[in-house]
């Protein structure tokens, strides 16, 4: 999150400039907030995420760090780093 950024202006923001997908605020669902202690070993992280249903199918374009975007079906997504997985499911719901 940048300085005097929401988690949903971010989690907005990061869609954007991570996979080229431009969604109004209005259109993302909290999913929840992921605080467990040692959840990622780099560190001490929080997660708030984030969902939102497309109108229509947009193809992803990697951009800013990310070396790739694409779209996964839910019942083939490959390994998930760590608690990742816990997230798609709490979001699949």
């Amino acid at each position: 999150m940048d300085k005097g950024e929401t988690s949903l202006d971010a989690s907005v923001r990061e869609l954007e400039e991570e996979a080229g997908i431009t969604i109004p605020a209005a259109d993302m669902r909290q999913v929840g907030a992921f605080d467990a202690v040692g959840r990622d070993a780099r560190g001490r992280y929080v997660t708030v995420a984030y969902t939102a249903t497309l109108p229509s199918l947009v193809e992803p374009t990697a951009g800013d760090n990310a070396t790739a975007a694409r779209w996964w079906p839910l019942d083939a997504l490959p390994d998930l780093a760590f608690d990742h997985a816990e997230i798609v499911a709490v979001a699949n719901r």
